[in-house]
């Protein structure tokens, strides 16, 4: 399954093809239940209006059977719906799932968080959901089909009368079908906007509080919930108009029918058995025209959640991560970037211009494509080489590239152009297990699982022993603080590692780190949480990793890079200069001024919690 023409609801229809075989079989089975009733109660009623009490009775005895007999298949029917109903969407969901770690940094960046959730977690419930409903649609047209039928033939002005009122309702629900589909994609669309704000409060919780963002975030949460209000009012009063027009011609053509029932029973041109029969049957019509137009509704809902959910396997919109096959056994540390190129790129669905003279509803048909709307340089032809085993610092002012390249590094975004050398070896040539094993990189905002410290130490070694996670919670300056926990290293830290501070979390992910042992560390600003005794706890373990790693900072401290072997100084996406601590402090302006304001925010920060207030 790795593109979007290979995988389609057939994939997984199939695997469980028995039992949505058995759902369908007993659905008919139900279906041919209602027909036998029907006809069952007619042949009754016949009985009894020529006077056979005892036929009569004998035929609501079968029926009172064949309601006995529906029962059991629709417990039964439910039982196969439940089983594998939640076997297909589980399976869909950790298939979307795994497809949803294919994608590459950037694609997550192009998109709203709630894109994925509702894509990945809601989607599939809703397809299979619908897709049961459709059957069970299907089902109960069979069944108003037959009575209509079976009616139709009981008189030919009936039949007429019939087949006209569905000739109009055909255009009334084509128009219903097009409107309602137009107005649901809007309404999804807007669902996906909610789901990301919500997201984003819940997880900012703390710093909506602290900065006093309240009322702008329920601003923007009112905002957003109004638009999703509206959209979904036009939507069901759209419905709701077109519905009613539909179901008053229905209503109509109803009482029409018993009208005309009692004219041919006056003129003796039907029996009193067959009025009667078309009396108990009249909601036949509105029954069939309701589930052909809700039968039309599920297709569209069915149509949207999958484009949506298989939309995450169409490579132009969700690019996927590119590994080539090149796996090496040992990764010495050597990086290299060769005339490497790299802009951050902005995508958006827009409608593609029309060529030539086409018409209004050809243009209509014109489907929206993903197109790059923005590009910001950062990188033209950048060079630099970081031998194996050193410690490599890169500093530079805020937007300068430092990250980016970190992000190349570690391959989370690829180059434009030119190449990126892992050990003299492209880095798309290499595998991913080569890479990911080689590589550990340490954000600003590192993300912590909702589970214990341990578990979430072992989820970078799971075959860790306690020696070694003692030894990466030590080097990490975290161990004085697990020390202080009454579960110890079997403490739950809450989700996004919520019961932790900032720096707390830091010093776990970069245990994390130090715990896998790997070629290549980085360190992205992950000091920037820690006070200054921790951060110096920090350097002096980074020392330690000297010789037997190839170490990659990028700090906002310059006083945290000091013993790095080189320094690389950035300005708009070019090498200004490079060389020890020392050298770049000595002859670079930039860089001196950038440590001495550094020295002197720390300095006043130190007099201003050692001042005592005055006493008067």
């Amino acid at each position: 399954m790795d593109n979007k023409n290979t995988v389609t609801i057939k994939n997984y229809l199939k695997k469980y093809k028995v039992g949505i075989i058995l759902y369908v079989v007993l659905q008919m089975l139900s279906a041919g239940m209602e027909v036998a009733i029907t006809l069952l109660l007619a042949e009754s009623i016949e009985k009894i209006t020529l006077a056979q009490y005892k036929n009569g009775i004998m035929f609501l005895l079968i029926v009172l059977g064949c309601y006995v007999l529906r029962r059991l298949i629709y417990n039964l029917t439910d039982y196969v719906f439940s089983k594998y109903s939640n076997k297909i969407t589980s399976d869909m969901n950790f298939d979307l799932a795994k497809q949803a770690f294919k994608l590459n940094s950037e694609t997550y960046a192009n998109h709203e968080t709630g894109t994925f959730v509702q894509r990945i977690v809601y989607d599939p419930e809703r397809l299979v959901f619908e897709f049961a409903n459709m059957v069970n649609l299907i089902t109960s047209i069979i069944t108003s089909t037959t009575i209509m039928i079976y009616v139709s033939v009981l008189n030919i002005y009936i039949g007429l009368i019939i087949f006209a009122v569905l000739i109009v309702c055909f255009f009334i629900e084509r128009k219903r079908v097009k409107t309602f589909k137009q107005n649901r994609q809007k309404t999804r669309q807007v669902n996906d906007r909610i789901n990301t704000l919500t997201t984003e409060i819940v997880r900012s919780e703390k710093d909506i509080k602290s900065i006093g963002l309240e009322d702008k975030l329920s601003e923007l949460s009112n905002s957003a919930y109004t638009k999703y209000r509206d959209v979904r009012y036009k939507t069901a009063i759209d419905n709701m108009l077109i519905s009613t027009a539909r179901n008053f011609i229905v209503e109509v053509a109803k009482i029409g029918l018993l009208i005309l029932g009692v004219v041919l029973l006056d003129k003796a041109l039907i029996t009193f058995a067959t009025f009667m029969i078309v009396y108990s049957n009249s909601d036949g019509l509105y029954n069939f025209i309701y589930c052909i137009g809700n039968l039309s509704t599920q297709a569209v809902e069915i149509k949207i959640a999958a484009e949506r959910m298989f939309g995450l396997y169409d490579n132009k919109e969700f690019i996927c991560e590119k590994f080539g096959d090149v796996n090496l056994e040992h990764v010495k540390g050597k990086i290299e970037f060769k005339n490497v190129c790299y802009a951050y790129k902005e995508y958006e669905m827009v409608k593609p211009e029309s060529k030539g003279k086409i018409t209004k509803k050809q243009a209509k048909k014109l489907k929206p494509v993903w197109t790059l709307t923005n590009k910001n340089t950062v990188f033209e032809n950048l060079n630099f080489t970081i031998e194996p085993n050193t410690t490599v610092a890169f500093v530079g002012r805020s937007g300068s590239g430092k990250s980016t390249i970190l992000n190349l590094i570690s391959k989370m975004y690829e180059a434009d152009g030119g190449e990126v050398l892992i050990d003299d070896v492209n880095i798309n040539l290499l595998t991913k297990q080569t890479l990911r094993k080689s590589i550990s990189l340490v954000n600003q905002f590192p993300y912590i699982f909702d589970a214990t410290i341990k578990e979430n130490l072992l989820l970078a070694k799971k075959d860790a022993t306690d020696e070694e996670i003692n030894t990466a919670l030590k080097n990490a300056a975290f161990d004085e603080f697990v020390a202080t926990l009454k579960n110890g290293i079997n403490t739950k830290v809450g989700e996004s590692g919520i019961k932790l501070s900032g720096g707390q979390k830091q010093r776990l992910a970069i245990a994390r780190a130090l715990l896998r042992n790997s070629s290549i560390i980085i360190f992205d600003e992950s000091t920037s949480s820690l006070d200054n005794f921790a951060q110096e706890s920090i350097k002096h373990s980074i020392d330690k990793l000297k010789g037997k790693s190839t170490i990659i900072i990028v700090a906002h401290r310059l006083s945290t890079i000091k013993n790095a072997d080189k320094i690389y100084f950035l300005d708009n996406g070019k090498i200004e200069d490079s060389g020890t601590f020392d050298e770049l402090f000595k002859r670079n302006k930039v860089f001196n001024q950038m440590f001495l304001v550094e020295n002197l925010a720390d300095e006043t920060e130190v007099l201003n919690n050692t001042t005592q207030p005055l006493q008067y």
